[in-house]
């Protein structure tokens, strides 16, 4: 009988692991975890407009590096995210509109609240 309780208590141990293990690497638990990304700083020479994206979900460092490199990838803009805040200061050489940066965030699979 006790045999059939700890081989029970494993095979459940076992299930709940795969199943957030499955979630984890799938990006649907709380925090994406691990290190951080490398992300390239851009230094723009003729910035034609900021603006301050409010962002939900960014959780941690990883998080943080990961909205830095999508933003960063449009050609002329330079980010900067801030956890705490929840938000990314955008500097922009070429205008983008607001769908634009939407697009890239959401990319990067978090949710814009707002751009100011």
């Amino acid at each position: 009988m006790t045999d059939l309780v700890i081989s029970i208590v494993i095979a459940v141990l076992i299930v709940v692991a795969v199943i957030y293990s499955y979630r984890h690497f799938k990006g649907r638990t709380g925090c994406c975890g691990g290190g951080t990304d490398y992300v390239s700083k851009k230094k723009l020479k003729n910035i034609a407009a900021k603006k301050v994206i409010v962002i939900d979900g960014m959780t941690c460092e990883k998080c943080r590096a990961r909205v830095e490199r999508y933003l960063n990838d449009l050609d002329g803009v330079s980010a900067k995210a801030n956890i705490a805040k929840k938000q990314a200061i955008v500097s922009m050489e070429k205008i983008y509109t607001d769908e634009q940066l939407t697009a890239a965030v959401e990319k990067a699979g978090f949710r814009v609240i707002s751009i100011k």
